[in-house]
């Protein structure tokens, strides 16, 4: 199916999202849309399936005016868009979600307006489309069990078992495992293949160069240009940031005082037990965690955070036994936490980024004194680069301006920072930014360990690495000593 978006103008108060913006989408292409975190790049996409309401412009289906007003109508057109963060119900199984997602249980019949569905017809087709696109999904899981993405697999089918002939993939590539992204580049390739059209919606020159045929790069809401693929990466750069990006040289920031002792650990959760032997990570040292979603390395950072406790075994933090400590405890001996799912568990929906703020001083309790803690809140702005106002909802800001919210609420000075996918969502100047940030902790002698599913990321900014497969943990490894490739045979559990 053929895309046009004619002039789409869209504001968000005094913040304008799409300026004018027109884009023509092929039918049986891979349409590649590009730009910096607040270009306006999910709010165009958003609006194309129904999840925002455009202030003027056209939307044109196979050259016929689409009146998408709503996500409903969106389906009802041919128009289906996979989020960022996959819509679901995590408590639910995974033939439970598809077959909700599919507005069968809502249909008119008996039962008070539900019928009862055929779930045997439901999970054949489960299992089919499952087959089909060659993704790994048991209809009986729960979904809260499932990587982003499984769920993302998940998503999908659901979206093509409605019979969508426009699918938009928001970010796709962001917090999945390697295995998943090729599973995923070639259920794009294919759809592209029956003479559906994929726009793909990233920040990652690597992906859209792998898998697009024709990219549109947006700045500050507007188009700044278009081109064919493949294109040189300066090209592309130089139209997202119109400058040059320098990578941050990475110093030597470790010191001899340990840090972080852990002594003969096991820990456990659901799906997992994690074993792990002596470990000890000094004063701003990096720690990169690698291996695949969901084989300990978030279960080590809540351990270390004091968000779950051991089984066995001992955890130290500047020389402090905290392993039955409470929470509490750990906020006082410096240690800050940076979750991966930030609108889940590192933002509040429904608070701006002052009252954010405030939450941040403990000093804030009866009595808020709402003029300095204003002043506060635009200082974080500024130093952060945030692009919101004090008064912006978080759930308002663009991904990458969440992540710098978070970033923003950290504790000055800390002892440890644990991190799960610090740069997920961000494009490149901002991912830079960030390791500048965090750089700069290391050199006053903050450590940090981070997760990330970028295996160049792991190797570029840590110090030491440590790979999980499964539950069981290598014996760190000087980054200095690794290559994609060892990395990638070690996380598929090879330590030899």
């Amino acid at each position: 199916m053929q895309i046009e978006l004619q002039h789409i103008t869209k504001r968000f108060g005094q913040v304008l999202a799409n300026d004018d913006v027109s884009i023509t989408v092929q039918a049986g292409s891979i349409h590649g849309l590009l730009g910096e975190n607040g270009a306006g790049k999910s709010t165009i996409v958003k609006v194309l399936s129904g999840f925002i309401s455009r202030d003027s412009g056209s939307v044109l289906l196979d050259g016929q005016t689409a009146n998408i007003k709503t996500p409903a109508d969106a389906i009802r057109s041919g128009v289906g868009m996979l989020h960022q963060d996959p819509l679901d119900f995590p408590p639910l199984s995974v033939l439970d979600n598809f077959v909700v997602g599919r507005g069968e249980v809502l249909a008119k019949g008996f039962l008070s307006g539900l019928k009862l569905v055929n779930l045997d017809r439901a999970r054949q087709e489960l299992l089919r489309l499952t087959e089909a696109f060659n993704f790994s999904l048991n209809p009986d899981d729960r979904v809260s069990d499932l990587s982003v993405g499984e769920r993302q697999q998940l998503e999908m089918i659901r979206l093509l078992s409605l019979g969508v002939k426009t699918l938009i993939l928001d970010e796709p590539t962001t917090g999945i495992s390697a295995s998943q992204k090729t599973a995923l580049f070639e259920a794009a390739r294919r759809l592209a293949s029956e003479g559906k059209s994929v726009i793909f919606v990233s920040h990652k020159l690597e992906d859209v160069e792998e898998l697009c045929d024709r990219v549109t790069v947006m700045r500050a809401g507007k188009i700044v240009g278009n081109a064919e693929i493949p294109c040189p990466d300066s090209v592309l750069i130089d139209l997202i940031f119109g400058k040059e990006l320098a990578p941050p040289i990475k110093p030597n920031t470790t010191q001899s005082q340990p840090m972080l002792e852990l002594t003969n650990l096991v820990v456990k959760d659901d799906r997992l037990t994690l074993k792990m032997g002596d470990f000890t990570a000094h004063r701003g040292e990096v720690i990169g965690l690698a291996g695949l979603e969901g084989s300990g390395q978030q279960l080590l950072l809540l351990l270390c955070a004091g968000l779950t406790r051991p089984l066995r075994g001992k955890i130290a933090i500047d020389r402090l036994d905290m392993t039955q400590k409470p929470y509490a405890q750990y906020l006082k001996q410096g240690i800050g936490y940076s979750p991966a799912d930030r609108l889940k568990d590192g933002l509040i929906r429904g608070l701006s980024i002052h009252e954010h703020v405030i939450l941040r001083h403990p000093n804030q309790k009866l009595f808020i004194d709402w003029k300095s803690t204003h002043q506060n809140a635009l200082e974080a702005i500024a130093m952060f680069n945030i692009r919101g106002k004090p008064n912006s909802h978080v759930e308002r800001l663009s991904g990458g301006n969440q992540q710098r919210t978070q970033l923003a609420l950290l504790p000055v000075p800390l002892n440890l920072l644990l991190m799960e996918h610090p740069t997920r969502g961000l494009d490149i100047e901002s991912t830079l930014w960030v390791w500048q940030q965090l750089i700069a902790r290391c050199q006053t002698g903050t450590t940090i360990l981070f997760m990330s599913s970028d295996l160049d990321e792991i190797m570029q900014y840590s110090d030491r690495v440590l790979v999980f497969s499964g539950g069981q943990v290598s014996d760190p490894i000087a980054a200095s000593k690794l290559t994609a490739e060892k990395l990638g045979q070690m996380i598929g559990g090879r330590f030899e």
